[in-house]
């Protein structure tokens, strides 16, 4: 392992064992007794030696246990793997080891060239267990997914929340199935050909059941993001804090073996120091890499348009694999519903969408009105490709931050769904699906919650509605979290994709998955390969771009359009959105908003 990770502190413990430098003392509660802790260096208390071989037992064995510290507890492992009762409980030992994998060939994916989809295990399925997720793995396979990205599984409190209220970072939600689920859906993942990247949260601990403050200086007092007190990662004792980070990634795709983490709102940390926890964590996924034989992948979270993420370490960048491009969400959606409030007010101009294609990112050095202020730096086309940016027409915030929670296609009809379909999937980035959308789920998708504590509640429901002012959403639209009827809402109806036009949708999803792998030449290579055409035909905007071997034209609508592709005439129709799209040479009309998609 390089320096970076070997510096970072101590990231291998044993069982029993807990870091907490400001206790004056520490005991174990393993069942019904208790146990006083041997205090060593650097804050580590340790199982005495006479007792070690016991207690590795009785943790392998799920035995309940906690900490008493400093007379106050007992509180919950900082490093638990299962929360049986609850994140205010005692923890219970598991063993990852235990579980029989069936993947040993598997090798893990490349994120280029993939489709990935974001789903929620608490709302994917009535249910909403890992195990009635994983019963819909072929389903996915069939339509071509590459990876499936897990929303958040890491313990919280109360039984149905987004995830990104976790305290226990290690915990897999009980409610879900636990750990022993986890490794069964990820198992299943495998053998249908496909990764799972998990979404992590490192910035910010949830206000329920965070014992850590308990324990050792985890978070930054008076360093909040807008989320609640930053995690200590450059302040004093932060060596340890970074090791329980990293240990934590180590897990996820090492012991749990899922291929990839995406990394929550990374522009939330706080971290001076010159090597950067962006370098440290994907120094730690290359070196799990080269140690398992299966590809790793990390994906940044990031509203700071910054590509040294995603630039290579070798040339003074952080060398994260991967980035969601809010950018291009913004400029698909201003296109497509001509909603510009809030941050949308960035993406009005029409040129937006093409300078999006061209370069990934709209604000790159560019005055932001949103912001009052410059934002974002170019991509250098020599170090950055465009399957590094990871693009959508919807995600769980772009829906569950709206005020109803509403999805596209409440408001857009199928012609204007199947362009936003192609705008993602024949792009030159990464396409990322959020569940449902490739059938046209209406099923709303909405902030909910289930904090136990009144007080927690009623600040989480007074808070939302605060959130919505800048983007003069009508506040009487917002759901309370706390009522059992917004998560409810919130669960797909599978029925919806056999209705006539989702099954035609679902359809044109599939066609458009295809047609990544027939036309590579739409997603590999360089910037400054896609060239991009836009214009206006009476109602009508239109764009159109080429890229090696492939060509998209696009009809943003609202009425009919015709579009002068150079070239057009000596390519074959791969896709048409609207079997009633004409071509004529280089000339393709439009009756109404519409796509195609041309290969040589």
């Amino acid at each position: 392992m390089t320096e970076q990770v070997q510096t970072a502190g101590r990231t291998a413990h044993e069982p029993g064992d807990v870091w907490a430098p400001a206790a004056k003392e520490v005991e174990l509660v393993l069942g019904a007794e208790k146990l006083g802790l041997v205090e060593q260096d650097g804050g580590w208390r340790t199982v005495p030696e006479a007792e070690r071989a016991r207690v590795r037992a009785a943790l392998a064995g799920g035995e309940r246990y906690g900490y008493v510290v400093d007379g106050e507890g007992p509180f919950p492992d900082p490093r638990s793997l299962r929360q049986p009762e609850g994140v205010h409980q005692l923890s219970a030992g598991f063993d990852p080891s235990s579980h029989r994998w069936s993947d040993d060939g598997w090798t893990g994916r490349e994120l280029a060239g993939s489709v990935v989809y974001e789903l929620h295990i608490g709302t994917f399925t009535p249910e909403g267990t890992l195990d009635a997720a994983a019963e819909r793995l072929p389903y996915l396979a069939d339509l071509g997914i590459g990876f499936v990205e897990l929303l958040p599984v890491n313990a919280f409190n109360g039984p149905h929340n987004w995830g990104y209220d976790g305290v226990l970072w290690s915990a897999v939600h009980e409610g879900y199935g636990g750990p022993a689920a986890y490794e069964r859906f990820v198992d299943a993942a495998h053998s249908h050909g496909m990764g799972v990247i998990q979404d992590v949260v490192y910035n910010h601990l949830g206000p329920s059941g965070n014992y850590l403050p308990k324990f050792g200086p985890y978070l930054l007092e008076g360093g909040a993001t807008v989320w609640g007190d930053s995690v200590n990662l450059d302040g004093p004792n932060s060596d340890e804090v970074r090791a329980f980070i990293l240990d934590n990634a180590r897990l996820w795709l090492e012991d749990y073996r899922v291929d990839g983490l995406r990394l929550d709102a990374v522009h939330a940390f706080v971290d001076r120091r010159a090597v950067h926890l962006l370098e440290d964590l994907a120094v730690l996924a290359d070196e799990v890499e080269k140690r398992t034989g299966r590809a790793k992948v990390l994906i940044a979270e990031s509203d700071l348009n910054d590509p040294r993420i995603i630039s290579p370490q070798d040339r003074g960048g952080y060398g994260v694999h991967g980035q969601w491009s809010d950018d291009y969400h913004h400029a698909v959606h201003v296109a497509l519903t001509g909603e510009a409030e809030g941050y949308y007010s960035d993406f009005a101009d029409p040129e937006a969408l093409a300078k999006v294609l061209r370069g990934g990112f709209y604000h790159d050095g560019t005055y932001s009105s949103f912001r009052e202020r410059r934002h974002g730096r170019p991509i250098d086309a020599d170090l950055v490709t465009p399957s590094q940016l990871v693009v959508c027409s919807q995600n769980h915030d772009q829906v569950g931050n709206r005020a109803a929670g509403d999805r596209p296609s409440a408001s857009l009809g199928y012609d204007q769904l199947a362009v936003a379909a192609t705008l993602v999937l024949a792009s030159p980035f990464t396409p990322m699906l959020f569940m449902g959308e490739e059938y046209g789920a209406r099923t709303p998708w909405q902030f909910f919650t289930s904090h136990p504590e009144p007080e927690l509640a009623r600040a989480t429901a007074e808070g939302r509605l605060k959130e919505f002012e800048k983007m003069g959403w009508d506040s009487s639209l917002v759901p309370d979290p706390q009522d059992p009827e917004t998560r409810s809402r919130s669960i797909l109806d599978w029925s919806e994709a056999e209705t006539d036009d989702g099954a035609r949708l679902l359809a044109l999803y599939r066609r458009l998955i295809h047609a990544r792998h027939e036309l590579p030449g739409l997603w590999s290579g360089r910037f400054d390969e896609t060239e991009v055409a836009t214009g206006a035909d009476g109602g009508s905007r239109w764009i159109a771009w080429n890229r090696p071997g492939a060509a998209v034209a696009v009809n943003l609508g609202p009425g009919s359009a015709k579009v002068r592709l150079p070239g057009a005439g000596g390519r074959r129709v791969v896709i048409s959105t609207d079997e009633a799209i004409r071509m004529d040479g280089d000339l393709i009309a439009f009756p109404g908003p519409g796509a195609v998609v041309l290969g040589d």
